[in-house]
């Protein structure tokens, strides 16, 4: 009967199924000579003698037809898993769906082909927007200046810790310090470590959020402040954050808040209120750019207004009616790279702000926070719950229940792939052994939801009675199981 149960389950709630999967060599091995993909039209300009060293006849191009191309790319694209193929439950990194309207203005033409080294006179409109988009960052955070200069979220995260690091020394002290929880973002050490600070670890509490006691007893005058993530990592709020803040302040130090969970609290928490004084956005996960394999990306921060002269430059600024790029404010930290940045970025979370409105951000927060929390309480009974308690916008589970049947969180992340799933964000946080964190988004509907349900318990029953199935699986795919250390280390790229 259970047997049957986990068939049915796959069968009715899998996004999978076992059809066509495509081999493709790479185009060197395609094509025969002579073939072409384009006709050129006859030459209409005398020929010219080319310099010698200006040609290089090394090179061994494949000759294609236009099909041939298509096919190869198609193929390819065919391998590949995203937000638009279906449900990506990643948790750690909101892959929310990017609205389509998003990419087709970053793709103006006034836009995309604008110059960085234009006159300003000549790019008001790009100005215009970075200005704006600074304003509803600040708006949003309720802190008192942003800079768009951060081109990732570790960028700013660096970018907030040299503004620690130059208000201290505004102030004529030199502090060592950073404090760090363990349900911090794992590149925040590294962070503070590149701008000279020693990272202090702290223990969080048997609720899985920060202990005001354990901060008041680790902060001194040597400490530059500390860097919580909030909501952190476990996928909850940390409700003594302003307790916190105080206690911080109060050794003269700041409050650094890792924005990458923003998802959960757009227009529900004013940050500046609670006392945070540097705070990162990641634009590519709140704000709805399609990202991942290392970009694009933009991590502006936000400050509390008594630290915007530390901001790096270049900034926009607003003359009159007119917007100018400065490049230089007060003791700023000067430039972290050239120009802006990722201006398509930047455009495309100015456009789902705008569309979504003040309220409209607050509602996709809420459905955020519903849809985890959905999920926590539908398979909470399933899989060990590392804390069973209201989440925001990621729940974590464990293998606690599947260990005794042998069976690993790597294996129920392979089973999910059969099913058709992207896996979760398996292994972290750290603190949690086994952990599988899962991050729905306000993107997913009901039905969507409660088919990724249906086939997480179908793999809870079969962790049970066919965990060799697991260990198996992915069997759907081009490729198996692969050897996770040496797929790392010795990466074969030829499809």
């Amino acid at each position: 009967m259970i047997g049957r149960i986990v068939k049915e389950a796959a069968i009715d709630h899998r996004e999978g199924t076992s059809g066509l999967i495509f081999n493709e060599p790479l185009l060197w091995e395609r094509g025969s000579k002579g073939r072409t993909a384009f006709s050129m039209p006859k030459c209409d300009v005398p020929e010219a003698a080319v310099d010698a060293d200006l040609v290089r006849d090394d090179l061994d191009l494949p000759d294609l037809s236009e099909l041939e191309v298509v096919r190869h790319y198609t193929r390819l694209s065919q391998w590949n898993f995203g937000v638009d193929s279906g449900m990506y439950p990643l948790g750690s990194c909101t892959m929310k769906y990017n609205p389509k309207i998003n990419d087709k203005l970053a793709t103006l033409p006034g836009f995309a082909r604008a110059h960085p080294l234009q006159d300003d006179e000549l790019s008001q409109g790009v100005l215009e927007m970075v200005w704006n988009l600074e304003q509803f960052l600040s708006a949003i955070t309720g802190l008192g200046a942003t800079s768009l200069q951060p081109a990732a979220g570790a960028h700013g995260e660096y970018a907030g810790m040299q503004v620690f690091a130059a208000y201290h020394r505004s102030q004529g002290r030199q502090r060592t310090k950073i404090l760090i929880p363990d349900t911090a973002h794992g590149t925040n050490p590294a962070s503070a470590a590149l701008c000279g600070y020693t990272s202090v670890g702290i223990k969080i509490g048997a609720d899985g959020i920060l202990d005001p006691a354990e901060v008041a007893e680790l902060m001194d005058e040597d400490t530059a402040g500390i860097m919580i993530t909030n909501p952190n990592t476990l996928g909850l709020f940390e409700s003594n954050l302003k307790e916190i803040a105080d206690i911080v302040h109060a050794k003269g130090g700041l409050l650094y808040g890792d924005g990458a969970n923003m998802n959960a609290i757009l227009g529900v928490a004013d940050l500046g209120r609670i006392g945070v004084d540097v705070l990162h956005f990641n634009l590519h996960k709140t704000f709805s750019t399609p990202h991942g394999g290392g970009g694009p990306g933009s991590g502006p921060i936000c400050v509390a207004g008594h630290l915007e002269q530390f901001l790096p430059v270049p900034r926009v600024v607003k003359d009159g009616e007119m917007f100018r790029v400065v490049d230089e404010c007060g003791t700023a930290l000067g430039s972290l790279h050239p120009f802006f940045g990722q201006i398509g970025v930047m455009l495309r979370a100015y456009c789902y702000i705008l569309s979504l409105g003040a309220d409209g951000l607050r509602r996709t927060s809420e459905m955020a926070v519903l849809n985890a929390n959905y999920i926590k309480e539908k398979l909470k009974d399933v899989y060990e719950l590392a804390f069973d308690q209201p989440c925001m916008h990621e729940a974590v589970f464990s293998d606690g229940k599947q260990k005794d049947h042998g069976v690993t969180t790597l294996d129920i992340a392979k089973r999910l792939m059969d099913l058709g799933y992207h896996p979760p964000t398996i292994y972290f946080p750290l603190i949690v052994h086994g952990a599988i964190m899962i991050e729905p988004t306000e993107s997913e509907s009901k039905q969507q939801i409660d088919a990724f349900i249906e086939a997480m318990r179908a793999i809870a029953i079969e962790a049970e009675q066919d965990p060799e199935l697991l260990k198996a699986s992915p069997q759907r795919f081009k490729v198996g199981r692969l050897d996770e250390v040496a797929a790392a280390r010795k990466p074969v790229l030829q499809g």
